[in-house]
């Protein structure tokens, strides 16, 4: 006759005892196990890191940017320094306080904006409607047609996907209206976001 099975309750003791075992190493986890960056937008709201259907470090990126970025040249174009950029992805793995305007630039801060579209890991236009977004494109219907299907298509992406798209397009109208200081119009947006939306 072959073992009982372990209880819940003593699987669950068992994984409570790993967990305190490894509590001192913490900060070494952290850097390996990511808790904000690569994690589902469902997975973040399930944790609590987001704010109204918007992960919180998109939403303070988006905010320090509003408010110091809008006019910087090269917005979105050039890069912040990698170092600033790691430092500031660390100490939001690690759940700490990020004070943007202290710790950070605007070039950093756009910069660790990309990397967090990036590196989701369905992107913001999931996988499974990339063929039907690149048909879109290639179609040959006219504009207005072309338009309708669009709005049908983006009503296909889960919630969280089609929250977090619609709050960055709407910033990123906004980055546009200021182009003749930042030089970056709609179209230069585009070819910056296009490969940081569709993975």
């Amino acid at each position: 006759m072959g073992h009982a099975a372990p209880s819940k309750s003593a699987v669950r003791l068992k994984e409570d005892m790993k967990k305190i075992a490894v509590l001192p190493l913490n900060k070494q986890r952290d850097t390996t196990c990511p808790k904000v960056f690569g994690v589902s937008l469902l997975e973040l709201q399930q944790q609590g890191l987001s704010k109204n259907g918007i992960p919180i470090v998109v939403w303070n990126i988006v905010e320090y940017l509003t408010q110091h970025g809008m006019t910087q040249e090269g917005l979105f174009r050039v890069n912040g320094s990698m170092k600033m950029v790691e430092q500031l992805r660390l100490q939001y793995e690690r759940g700490e306080e990020v004070e943007l305007v202290k710790d950070g630039d605007v070039y950093a801060a756009a910069s660790l904006l990309k990397l967090f579209l990036r590196e989701l890991p369905d992107g913001i236009i999931t996988s499974a409607l990339h063929p039907r977004f690149i048909q879109l494109y290639q179609d040959s219907r006219n504009d207005i047609q072309k338009e309708s299907y669009l709005k049908e298509l983006l009503k296909e992406l889960p919630d969280a996907h089609y929250c977090l798209l619609k709050y960055l397009c709407q910033f990123l109208i906004k980055v546009a209206e200021h182009h003749v200081e930042n030089r970056m119009n709609l179209c230069n947006l585009a070819t910056v976001f296009g490969p940081n939306c569709f993975q």
